[in-house]
């Protein structure tokens, strides 16, 4: 570490800490689960991960896009205890993962379906934040708060709102001109404010007091209280099968969001070497490890973080560690101050971060790149939104591939006529799953023709197909079809 990169790590540390504090804390109450462990986490992915991670500007912590898995989980587990067993062992399972060198297949994932899982992302956070934002906390669902079950509170609404209305403005062209603004995130800004009527209100509208919910942090003296205050896992949840299957879940999502940041992060900020996705999924994997075991949230690589941590000119991971530290003395000292946000600024930070994952030109783009695009990225976003995360992304791979075989098969075999001669094209080998198409196209050229076929692409053609060129050879003299350059012999 030189001096001279004191200058920018240490302001860009403190930008990080104030993009990465609403998030924390918003990103745990989403998830059922009190504030401070949102904050735990961000230590430990701070701290931690940053010290074992290759990279020297990716920013770890809690996770939007893994939300909708910890209440999931959370529910099918029974307890947070259970759902703690499965971080751990998730953990392990990056450990292992990154030991193997499993990172390099990351490439084998369709941009298509992982579109269609950040999108889906979104669109859960929405309808899981929405409810907040409107005032009705406790409402479980969007029916039962569109059947009217579940009443509305105008103070949370106006906070929302006025919270959605300040993020959108910090991306508008005017404010992004303002220099001194670029230092101040959009989320602080909006949390600020929501925690400014949470003051106000009791001297405008009384009543309106109890109608805000805010958040509650517990308060600590110190790292002793702390520790002893933590949720531990429950050991004896390993005999309940779905403790695995949510292990493997986490594992699975957690990577891939991890080095799909990383891999966008390539893009911001080339690094040289490169660093190494299966040491990053270690250091990911002792994360998530020590999550488990002291309480915390799952933890990826976090894009937003990351990429305001470059923006604002870091050059060393200190940035990084400066936000985790800052991110410690504020659970542990300013507890206090932080219980005066409503839970209202939180779900229009996150709202606004679902609509930024599925935004609508997202959809506009992914459809004019065609079927083969479009079908699989919206597979992903109903598997998902119908039958949860690891189960999506499988219907969404399970889609591509097919649209990409068909697609194959089609384009394996062409058939062009000139007036009375038709050329049939093998593009590339072919086996026994091109027998329909070959038999299509041969059922095509009518008697008294001339059929050449062009062959030089095709090392290998199977039996079955040799096969159905055979019958076609035999038969083709009686109709007054003339046979050049036929790949197989005929009898």
């Amino acid at each position: 570490m030189k001096l001279a990169t004191l200058r920018q790590d240490i302001p860009a540390g403190l930008v990080v800490f104030l993009v990465a504090l609403p998030l924390c804390l918003g990103i745990a109450q989403a998830s059922g689960l009190p504030p401070f462990v949102g904050l735990l986490t961000g230590v430990i992915g701070g701290l931690l991960v940053t010290a074992l991670s290759p990279s020297r500007f990716a920013v770890s912590g809690p996770a939007a896009g893994l939300v909708t898995i910890v209440v999931a989980s959370v529910e099918s587990l029974g307890s947070f205890s259970a759902f703690l067993l499965a971080l751990a062992l998730a953990g392990c399972l990056q450990i292992v993962l990154g030991m193997v060198r499993a990172g390099r297949f990351i490439s084998l994932v369709p941009g298509s379906v992982i579109k269609g899982m950040l999108a889906a992302i979104g669109i859960l956070l929405i309808m899981q934040q929405l409810p907040v934002a409107l005032g009705a906390a406790e409402s479980s669902s969007l029916r039962e708060l569109f059947s009217g079950q579940t009443p509305l509170a105008l103070p949370a609404m106006l906070v929302a709102g006025g919270g959605l209305i300040i993020l959108w403005l910090w991306t508008t062209p005017a404010l992004k001109r303002i220099k001194a603004l670029n230092w101040i995130p959009g989320p602080l800004i909006a949390v600020a404010a929501g925690g400014a009527m949470t003051l106000l209100i009791p001297h405008v509208q009384p009543q309106w007091a109890t109608q805000l919910p805010r958040i509650t942090l517990p308060e600590f003296g110190s790292l002793r209280e702390l520790v002893a205050g933590l949720d531990r896992p429950d050991w004896q949840a390993w005999q309940n099968p779905a403790v695995y299957t949510v292990a493997i879940t986490l594992a699975l999502v957690a990577s891939l969001e991890t080095l799909l940041s990383q891999e966008a992060l390539k893009k911001l900020r080339p690094q040289h070497p490169a660093p190494s996705p299966n040491k990053e999924m270690v250091a990911q994997g002792i994360g998530n490890l020590t999550a488990g075991l002291v309480g915390a949230m799952p933890i990826t690589a976090v894009i937003v973080r990351s990429s305001v941590n470059v923006s604002v000119g870091a050059q060393t991971r200190l940035s990084i560690f400066i936000h985790g530290a800052l991110l410690l003395v504020c659970g542990l000292w300013f507890s206090a101050l932080l219980t005066i946000i409503p839970l209202a600024s939180l779900a229009a930070v996150l709202l606004w971060t679902g609509y930024k994952l599925a935004t609508p030109r997202l959809f506009v783009e992914q459809m004019h790149m065609g079927p083969q695009q479009f079908v699989p990225f919206l597979v992903t976003i109903v598997g998902i939104i119908a039958f949860g995360m690891l189960a999506g992304i499988a219907l969404g791979f399970a889609a591509q591939i097919l649209y990409s075989v068909y697609k194959s098969h089609r384009n394996a075999l062409q058939l062009t006529r000139y007036d009375d001669h038709y050329v049939l094209r093998f593009q590339q080998n072919l086996t026994f799953m091109h027998n329909p198409r070959l038999q299509h196209l041969l059922d095509e050229i009518p008697e008294n023709s001339v059929v050449i076929v062009e062959h030089d692409n095709a090392e290998y053609l199977d039996p079955d197909v040799k096969a159905v060129l055979a019958d076609f050879g035999e038969s083709a003299p009686k109709r007054g079809i003339r046979l050049n350059q036929w790949p197989v012999a005929v009898q």
